[in-house]
């Protein structure tokens, strides 16, 4: 163990060896940096501190609705009235829906294969990422105008403006929140093309790990209560938690590194006069192959039955419309059982979507290569996709199991919802699969430019000799 630390700690400090990618990290943290920023600077024109006030006194901030959870991946922004309170999610919608409509439109696909077709792709998920934003933003506008219906118990007015100018806060919220994503989105490239890659991921990421300290204190307040308030929670419920957040790491872990591999045999084959011998390689199936796409697509789906049911009981009257939002709300069991099943649904609709077991078999035999036992083809394709769909099973009860965890822990063991999103869902879930990926992204670095980073000399080769 000891021996694991300091290789880590050797390994950092090489880090700072490569000048290059010292000033990749030095960029990277700069940027963050200005993330959190955008997350903390209020929109003109709100009280955003009476909000936050609010917040802090009230068991509002523990509430564990979907507006909770939209509030984890802005960092605290929404709470705030941040300019930064939509986050980079329209963004990732925008490319969502790109990414499915390239699978479904053949024009779209063929755009996407050409040379040059990929920038007018992410040109496209570009302009539909600002109309999301424009959409989003004059709900959120109007959220603001009326607190209480987002915030339950609060009683302030969050808006400065004057009524007469009601239209002049919506357009200035409008364009404020829009240019705040947009400035997240070129951030974010920065970091991927600039800075030590995963822009995108790590923008999310830090806004996740910006709720640790908070999730932190309410743990402590859990064990060590205030003077006067009766002490609920053992040192038995202390290492039940720390035993759960211990295991859901680890199996998070496996999960997201675990794949099938499939042996591919290449057979020696001739271009021209030149004649390439053959060969033995593998093709690596990820287990969890959709990542954390099938849970953001089931919480998004399932934020709007409860909303539109309770207006329709509210509009029209009927109780048994209230009855079916209560068995759908947030946390309930109901919802659970839905969200599981629309998992499990997407799970499979992003691996058929994105997953082109016939075209994979169709480059094999172009090059040569072949899965031993099975014929080149339309065998190979088959057995791809009946692979394919055996350890999807297993990825989509993985992600059900994380995204109904942090649930379970609030409703057995009572604890605070801010707190129990660190012990599964998809904070983890997004927070260890962007972990892994940066530090793949800073090894590459390592093994390419310095080639004895884990020496002491730290000498890069092929400069001096």
């Amino acid at each position: 163990m000891i021996n694991r630390i300091r290789g880590v700690f050797t390994t950092t400090l090489n880090c700072f060896k490569i000048p290059e990618l010292q000033h990749r990290i030095i960029f990277t943290v700069a940027v963050l940096f200005v993330v959190r920023l955008i997350s903390l600077i209020p929109v003109p024109g709100l009280d955003g501190a009476l909000l936050t006030e609010f917040l802090k006194e009230s068991a509002a901030k523990n509430d564990n609705s979907l507006l909770g959870m939209y509030s984890l991946f802005t960092g605290g922004a929404l709470e705030r009235c941040g300019i930064g309170s939509l986050g980079i999610m329209p963004y990732i919608s925008a490319t969502i829906i790109i990414q499915l409509l390239t699978a479904v439109l053949p024009g779209l696909s063929k755009m996407a294969r050409e040379e040059g077709g990929r920038s007018k792709v992410i040109q496209i998920g570009r302009y539909l990422t600002v109309l999301l934003c424009l959409g989003q933003g004059f709900f959120m506008s109007l959220g603001w105008e009326k607190p209480e219906a987002l915030f339950p118990g609060f009683a302030g007015n969050l808006v400065l403006f004057s009524p007469d100018y009601i239209w002049a806060y919506r357009l200035q919220t409008v364009l404020v929140l829009t240019t705040g994503t947009l400035l997240l989105m070129w951030l974010g490239e920065q970091i991927t093309e600039r800075g030590i890659g995963n822009g995108i991921s790590l923008v999310i990421t830090i806004g996740i790990l910006a709720r640790l300290p908070d999730a932190l204190l309410q743990v402590w307040g859990m064990f060590f209560p205030p003077e006067g308030v009766e002490k609920e929670f053992t040192a038995l419920t202390a290492i039940a938690m720390l035993a759960i957040f211990v295991i859901v790491t680890g199996v998070v872990i496996a999960v997201t590194q675990a794949q099938r591999k499939i042996p591919v045999q290449y057979a020696q084959r001739a271009v021209g006069r030149k004649v390439y011998s053959g060969g033995s390689s593998f093709m690596p199936l990820r287990v969890n192959y959709a990542g954390v796409m099938p849970i953001i697509f089931a919480q998004a789906i399932l934020m709007f039955p409860d909303k539109i049911l309770s207006l329709m009981a509210r509009t029209l009257d009927v109780p048994f419309f209230d009855q079916l939002s209560a068995m759908i709300t947030y946390g309930s069991v109901g919802y659970m059982i839905f969200e599981g099943l629309m998992i499990l649904f997407f799970s499979y609709f992003w691996v058929a979507t994105q997953f082109n077991e016939i075209q994979i078999a169709d480059d094999l035999k172009k090059y040569g290569g072949y899965i031993p036992g099975v014929r080149p083809g339309n065998a190979t394709s088959e057995f791809l996709h009946r692979t394919m769909s055996r350890i999807t099973f297993a990825g989509a009860m993985f992600l059900t199991a994380i995204a109904i965890i942090p649930l379970l822990i609030t409703r057995g063991l009572n604890i605070p919802f801010a707190a129990a999103t660190f012990f599964g869902g998809t904070s983890l879930l997004i927070t260890v699969g962007v972990v892994l990926d940066t530090m793949r992204q800073v090894e590459s670095h390592l093994l390419t430019r310095h080639y004895d980073g884990f020496l002491k000399k730290g000498r890069i080769k092929g400069r001096n000799g």
